[in-house]
């Protein structure tokens, strides 16, 4: 069993900055691949960022390349989440997930463990 716990969000004004944690514990692997994703009121859950523990590489959605950037801490098991530049928009709560896959994913459906989210509120 893996637990995933987020912290770091909050309310924040527009053009702000906010970092998000991820605690990990459990049974971790260092092929998982880590995910952040999000979802506002009335809309489905979407993907915002990946990396793989291993190596490091991260891959984006469209909507927060540039603005955000995912990095690990293998020696602490975090993962964290830095988001620059931050809009109205990105108004949502914020959930850290593991995918035991080999490929990466960019649907929630494949992930395997979820953290209990946390919210970041974007103000004009």
């Amino acid at each position: 069993q893996v637990q995933l716990v987020e912290s770091g969000g909050g309310l924040v004004q527009a053009g702000g900055s906010l970092r998000l944690s991820c605690a990990a514990s459990g049974r971790t692997f260092s092929s998982d691949i880590m995910g952040w994703f999000r979802q506002a009121p009335g809309k489905e859950r979407e993907f915002v960022a990946t990396i793989r523990w291993s190596g490091g590489s991260t891959y984006y959605a469209d909507s927060v390349k540039g603005r955000f950037t995912i990095s690990g801490d293998n020696a602490k098991n975090t993962v964290y989440l830095q988001m620059n530049s931050l809009k109205l928009e990105d108004t949502a709560v914020y959930y850290c997930a593991l995918d035991r896959s080999i490929v990466v994913h960019t649907t929630a459906r494949n992930y395997d463990y979820w953290g209990q989210g946390t919210q970041v509120t974007v103000s004009s």
